[in-house]
């Protein structure tokens, strides 16, 4: 990728790499190697590391009716949603193979932020993508971490984003990344006869969708219900009522940076 097009990395301190899999072990208490010469008989029979997290294996994925025995099941977890501000105005305006560089370096390092503290990346649409904190690795913190990884994710992305802007002086507001978090009980397991990965439902997904949705380039919208999980990383932080589609009431979101 051409420096230009390249989104800037703020180094952080990553987890370290795990020898098993750090799902396998929190569900079910059985050492899976992942790493190291151990883990190599489990790679002759399709045992790898997972594309969600490099932390967790395949099985995590694939074989999610027999780790958790039924087809889904009920967890507390904190789900972060993030995608380009300006994608469609910049669609129309590089070219496809440059746009392509930009969405890939824009999804490394999401990955690269929501990986660091422990979440999983469970969804990849395009410019955007959907993160779970709490499954399959545990985290009572995990609301903490999902905003720290906002914050993460915005500090990585915000210079080279800028630059894009005012490269191709885009017409309709700048470019940036809008996140969404809200956090609860949600149900996660497999959907689907098709397809064998697990994924989270419910109104908890819903909400951090619509979060996402009304966040400004730069901003992070937290639910009230977030927000009260991290009190000392919203002390500065502003709130805005917002009318989300499929919400009755108004939320009182809670908003850092922008």
């Amino acid at each position: 990728m051409s420096p230009s097009t390249e989104i800037s990395v703020v180094e952080v301190e990553a987890a370290a790499p795990a020898t098993i899999c750090m799902g396998c072990w929190d569900q079910m208490k059985v050492p899976v190697p992942i790493r190291g010469p151990f883990s190599v008989p489990f790679r002759v029979f399709g045992i790898t590391q997972s594309k969600m997290n490099p932390n967790i294996c395949t099985i995590c994925e694939r074989a999610f009716r027999r780790v958790k025995k039924g087809s889904h099941f009920t967890q507390d977890a904190t789900i972060l949603f993030s995608d380009i501000r300006g994608y469609t105005q910049l669609s129309e305006t590089i070219d496809p193979v440059e746009l392509a560089q930009v969405v890939s370096e824009f999804q490394d390092q999401c990955a690269a932020s929501i990986w660091a503290r422990n979440g999983i990346v469970n969804k990849q649409m395009g410019d955007g993508l959907m993160a779970i904190f709490n499954f399959p690795i545990k985290a009572t913190e995990h609301t903490q971490r999902a905003v720290e990884a906002g914050l993460d994710i915005q500090r990585r992305c915000k210079t080279s984003l800028a630059q894009l802007s005012d490269r191709f002086a885009l017409p309709h507001g700048r470019l940036g990344v809008g996140v969404g978090i809200h956090t609860g009980p949600v149900e996660i397991g497999e959907f689907s006869k098709v397809r064998s990965d697990f994924t989270a439902i419910g109104g908890v997904v819903n909400m951090a969708a619509r979060l996402e949705g009304c966040a400004g380039a730069g901003e992070i919208v937290l639910s009230p219900q977030a927000a009260e999980r991290v009190p000392e990383l919203v002390e500065r932080a502003t709130e805005r009522q917002v009318n989300l589609k499929g919400i009755a009431d108004p939320v009182n979101a809670v908003i850092l940076g922008g």
